[in-house]
């Protein structure tokens, strides 16, 4: 019976001591201690993400997003790129396919009650355009609208005031927002009418306005087309409903 508890104690010492002696679980890792993106987006606007950076078509070169702005950075840090990658067998702007989906996924995430729509009964094509109560050639794009729904263009409106917050232009697109009949007081507005400035409500204005500055947009009217490509400034209805044609034909 005593070598019984002699011997029960002797392997419970060793057990203790092999515990005791046991290294401890090693923390887990961290994923992003050994991605080469940590040290990249160090260098990056802040706010920057990992996942803004991605491997672009070129060894060596990472793509970075942010909104549709795309632009490259090498793998070392050392240079930073501005502009387009063309892939030269097919001629196909490939920063612009990144632009465009990304303006395509961003301007998707905005219901369309957010918006003021003109459109015709049996719409064919669908743009959606930043537009400035006060800008010159927004006032002649709207002038135009007749002509574009009569062409099957179906055109959503989004806000975005050149001359940003707190200013006259800001105001009048909240008041247009606030007013029972939007359409209405839009066509209104941008016909230089004088508005009922009191009225006041929620408005998508700030958001949209973000919107306009996270898909790059440098004027008015922005136009995005249903596949994201983007057209800059006015064009007469014929001219734009044919520049929206040849961007549907690029995209097959």
């Amino acid at each position: 019976m005593l070598r019984s508890l002699v011997a029960l104690a002797a392997a419970a010492a060793l057990s203790s001591s092999l515990c005791a002696a046991a290294p401890a679980d090693p923390p887990p890792a961290d994923p992003h201690a050994t991605d080469p993106r940590a040290a990249l987006v160090k260098l990056l606007p802040a706010g920057s993400k990992l996942e803004d950076l991605k491997p672009s078509p070129i060894p060596g070169i990472y793509e970075f997003t942010q909104g549709a702005e795309v632009s490259y950075i090498t793998s070392d840090g050392k240079y930073y790129l501005d502009g387009s990658v063309y892939d030269m067998a097919t001629r196909a702007n490939l920063t612009e396919v990144l632009r465009s989906r990304a303006r395509l996924g961003l301007i998707s995430a905005v219901p369309e009650s957010d918006m003021v729509i003109f459109s015709p009964k049996n719409p064919l094509y669908t743009i959606t355009v930043f537009t400035d109560v006060d800008c010159q050639y927004c006032r002649k794009l709207h002038s135009d609208m007749q002509e574009l729904n009569r062409l099957g263009v179906r055109v959503r409106y989004m806000f975005y005031p050149r001359t940003g917050p707190n200013t006259e232009s800001w105001r009048k697109a909240e008041v247009v927002w606030c007013s029972a009949d939007r359409n209405d007081a839009l066509t209104r507005a941008k016909a230089g009418a004088q508005l009922d400035m009191n009225k006041t409500c929620p408005t998508p204005v700030a958001r949209e306005y973000e919107l306009g500055q996270n898909i790059g947009l440098r004027g008015t009217p922005g136009i995005v087309t249903e596949s994201g490509d983007f057209i800059s400034g006015y064009m007469p209805p014929k001219e734009l409903l044919q520049a929206i044609k040849q961007l549907q034909v690029a995209q097959r």
